[in-house]
């Protein structure tokens, strides 16, 4: 497969991915809103921070308010994470591989796009934003399941499925810094139903409230952090988004597991393996802030390898002799 095409795969998915989490962090907050207590301030600046924009909306946006960051991270064009920012982006890759992905998927991105590009021309009022969000996450999650069945289960599948895992591991993770770091409430406030509802949000945000009340039937913090960075079973968990993104990259390039070829597999590999023989002890030791911020820089740096093991430009080296050149 040509490094272009590859490309162009992995971030369709990677884009539609961020769109659907960007979706979730909003709503996230606007749950929140309902349901905290009179007189409690609306905390719409750590979903800014979360989502690494800080500092370009400061500039722009200045002082963060719900209006101001809803239209940042939905429909400003001028913004490149927005989510029509990422529609835009998804199509333009889906249209070039338009050869090489199905039909469906083509239609399903373009549906998607002209959905968010319509609601960007209208009043996002609390009614249309709840639509509007709920029409983001049922769009990418059709687009998903047309992948999976119209795309054939080979390397440009393996390319999709690595771009959306490592979006979707990113991005858990720092909706759960969020509380951690941004929302940490007072000694006074842990236990209350005050803190009940932030971390009921915060499983609601990542379609989670379900599965972990099955396995654990109550809210706790502890049980909360586990279930969302070490379970490997529930989709939106991070461990079981480094197993099938580790999947994926072994296919790719032909390894077995255990083994690696390049940097990519071996940078994933080893973060992997920090979940897979780790526990939360391991990972509040020194701060879950300072975990999950580190998780996310070599997740970056996983990022990278890849980029430079498959999508990089390569020097074409000549084989012409020195006779053939005269």
């Amino acid at each position: 497969m040509l490094s272009r095409v590859a490309s162009s795969i992995y971030w369709l998915n990677r884009y539609i991915e961020r769109a659907e989490n960007y979706a979730r962090f909003i709503e996230v907050n606007l749950n929140l809103t309902l349901d905290l207590p009179r007189g409690t301030t609306e905390q719409w600046e750590p979903l800014v921070a979360t989502t690494g924009d800080h500092e370009s909306f400061t500039d722009r946006c200045g002082k963060a308010r719900k209006e101001t960051v809803i239209q940042f991270l939905s429909v400003d064009s001028a913004n490149p994470n927005s989510i029509l920012s990422c529609l835009t982006a998804a199509r333009e890759n889906a249209r070039s591989v338009r050869e090489i992905i199905s039909t469906d998927m083509w239609e399903q991105v373009n549906r998607f796009y002209l959905m968010v590009k319509a609601a960007a021309s209208k009043d996002l009022s609390s009614h249309n934003l709840h639509t509007f969000l709920a029409d983001v996450k049922a769009n990418s999650h059709l687009f998903l399941g047309i992948t999976d069945a119209t795309m054939s289960h080979s390397e440009g599948w393996h390319f999709a499925r690595l771009g959306r895992l490592l979006e979707r591991a990113d991005k858990t993770s720092r909706i759960l810094d969020v509380k951690y770091f941004m929302l940490l409430p007072t000694v006074a406030e842990v236990g209350t139903p005050f803190d009940i509802i932030q971390w009921s949000a915060l499983l609601k945000s990542a379609s989670a409230l379900e599965m972990y009340y099955k396995r654990f039937g109550r809210i706790a913090p502890d049980d909360v952090a586990a279930f969302l960075i070490l379970d490997s079973t529930f989709p939106r968990a991070i461990r079981y988004c480094l197993i099938k993104s580790e999947d994926s990259l072994h296919a790719i390039s032909g390894s077995e597991h255990g083994s690696y070829q390049n940097q990519a597999e071996k940078r994933l590999g080893r973060l992997r393996a920090e979940l897979d023989f780790g526990d939360l002890e391991d990972c509040v030791a020194g701060g879950l802030h300072e975990f999950l911020d580190q998780f996310q820089a070599q997740l970056n740096r996983v990022g990278d390898a890849i980029f430079e093991t498959f999508f990089a430009p390569r020097p074409v080296h000549s084989t012409i002799t020195g006779a053939e050149a005269q």
